[in-house]
């Protein structure tokens, strides 16, 4: 049965009719703002659905890295220390999504975790967090551009096309996704992300049949785990895996972006946070298990001296068992993970540009937003900053377009910490304006601990994440590549504070209501929302429990 209801959306200052349906998901009808303040103040379309948010929290985490970086950390740490290394991070993962979870459900607002940071500790905390985030993605931009044009070349047909002219190809592909508006990102993204997702489990499928030596000329079992071993540098090498993990994992804290065009967050948000632990057993923890068992750590194809295709670990176990067809398998899902990560790039850039732009840190220009609520001035803007990829295609510019990319792996941790830290002063804002937690529609689990545990663990990995700079012999060139966007990242918020004499933001003044789409609920609703889910879970069978958990 549908219901409306009529919704005070705070900051806009205007009344909204929201429309409820039985599916859950709901569609808003926004009063129209003055013609000359429009392109400014209009706000984003809020179209996503469930399903959407679902794919995207899916995609967000099954990056090209996966299948490619993977391979990399089973050089490094081998079989045993690639899980334990990956199985930490991801429990790290899973507490910063709780914490952002618990926001983004009661505040979703496209801003997500730097308007947070402003709202919740200090506005010069989110001007610094809000330009090491957009580099950070801006970064990932152009690697995705560079990697698609090498990846597609693995086909001879496509070694006619110059390099260069690849990246200006999918550079328009990307750009006019990006300009068919929230609706279009998220059934691309949603498509994108399902044949991730086939592509993997039939990976894990094909692989049990490999092992087990009804697929390949031999049984291997775990005779790798003996030979040459589970450890390929026993706790340095598990050590030197963390980065990649955490890097690997970057994408996870997307949710927290999405839930601002969300059409029901309050439903959609806590369901994809709560699969996030499953997610990250199944297709992480999954994929490094077997990878690690149908070859061994000391291969020297895991080394990457060719395509990107070819040190891929999936293209090394299925030639292995003898699929030919096996490699150009893989390079399609590759093509298809880099496609979906440029996407998802470019979307979350032009976002968290849009807010700073609107919040006057930086150009206003770069908040315009055109009929269909699309910000078109910061796409465009973070799409030609990622020209830098064009710098790879040169042999002289490639050392630094690898300096830039390099840069931004520090920020993850920084923005990772800083949704932990934004968790606690929201929770001790909830506390000082004698607001219960009760009351919230998702609750982040095991507070405080948890959080606490997140935010220690990404301050460790801050500073961890480029140790390798400091063994025999020390190496400036990597000690300045990976410490380098620490001091800025400090001096951006130091001078920013310094410019607008911010202050730390007291509990009791604490903006706790601006951007809820329910306006102020009450214990009963919150009850109603629990009840109803538990009633929806109880009629499910164990094949749909399963489909919602990997799929969504």
């Amino acid at each position: 049965m549908a219901i409306e209801k009529e919704v005070d959306m705070g900051i806009e200052g205007k009344k909204v009719d929201t429309h409820i349906g039985a599916d859950g998901e709901s569609t808003s009808q926004y009063d129209s703002t003055p013609q000359y303040e429009a392109p400014y103040s209009a706000p984003l379309h809020r179209k996503l659905k469930s399903r959407h948010i679902q794919m995207i929290a899916i995609g967000g985490i099954i990056g090209p890295g996966l299948f490619v970086g993977s391979g990399n950390a089973l050089r490094l740490a081998g079989p045993a220390g690639i899980l334990i290394s990956f199985s930490l991070v991801g429990i790290i993962v899973f507490f910063v999504m709780q914490s952002l979870g618990e926001v983004a459900t009661l505040i979703p607002v496209s801003g997500s975790f730097t308007e947070y940071a402003s709202r919740f500790v200090d506005d010069s905390l989110s001007f610094a967090l809000g330009w090491a985030y957009w580099y950070l993605w801006v970064t990932v931009l152009a690697n995705e551009y560079n990697a698609i044009s090498l990846v597609v070349r693995y086909w001879a047909g496509a070694q006619v096309v110059p390099q260069w002219a690849w990246i200006l190809i999918f550079w328009f592909i990307f750009i006019s996704f990006s300009f068919l508006g929230i609706l279009a990102y998220g059934e691309v993204e949603f498509w994108l992300s399902l044949i991730k997702v086939l592509a993997i489990l039939i990976f894990f499928i094909v692989s049990i049949f490999i092992s087990a030596g009804v697929i390949g000329p031999q049984t291997i079992g775990f005779k790798y785990w003996n030979d040459p071993g589970a450890f390929a540098d026993s706790i340095n090498g598990v050590a030197r895996t963390f980065v990649i993990a955490g890097t690997l994992y970057a994408g996870t804290e997307m949710v927290g972006i999405t839930a601002g065009e969300a059409g029901n967050p309050r439903r959609a948000v806590p369901r994809a946070i709560r699969q996030v632990f499953w997610r990250i057993l199944i297709f992480y923890v999954g994929m490094v298990f077997f990878i690690g068992i149908l070859m061994p750590w000391n291969d020297e194809r895991l080394l990457g001296k060719g395509s990107k295709t070819a040190a891929s670990p999936l293209t090394i176990a299925l030639s292995d068992a003898r699929i030919h067809a096996g490699a150009s398998l893989i390079n399609s899902v590759i093509v298809i993970a880099v496609i979906s990560a440029g996407n998802s790039s470019l979307y979350v850039s032009s976002r968290t540009m849009l807010f700073m732009a609107r919040s006057g840190k930086a150009p206003r220009i770069l908040g315009k937003v055109n009929k269909a609520g699309v910000p078109w001035v910061a796409l465009l803007f973070s799409n030609l900053i990622a020209c830098i990829a064009f710098l790879s295609v040169s042999e002289s510019a490639g050392t630094v377009y690898e300096a830039l990319i390099t840069l931004s792996g520090v920020a993850t941790f920084i923005v990772w910490g800083t949704i932990a830290t934004v968790h606690i002063r929201f929770r001790k804002g909830l506390a000082a304006q004698d607001q219960s937690v009760d009351t919230l529609p998702f609750k982040a689990m095991w507070y405080p601990y948890g959080t606490y545990f997140a935010l220690g663990a990404n301050v460790f990995l801050i500073f961890f994440q480029g140790y390798t700079a400091f063994l025999n012999p020390f190496s400036a060139k990597d000690f300045v590549v990976n410490y380098i966007l620490l001091p800025v990242f400090v001096m951006l918020l130091v001078g920013y504070k310094l410019w607008k004499k911010t202050k730390l933001v007291k509990v009791e003044e604490m903006d706790i209501w601006t951007g809820r789409r329910e306006g102020r609920l009450t214990r009963n609703d919150v009850k109603t929302d629990e009840e109803h889910a538990d009633n929806e879970v109880k009629k499910r069978g164990p094949l749909k429990r399963a489909k919602e958990v990997i799929i969504g």
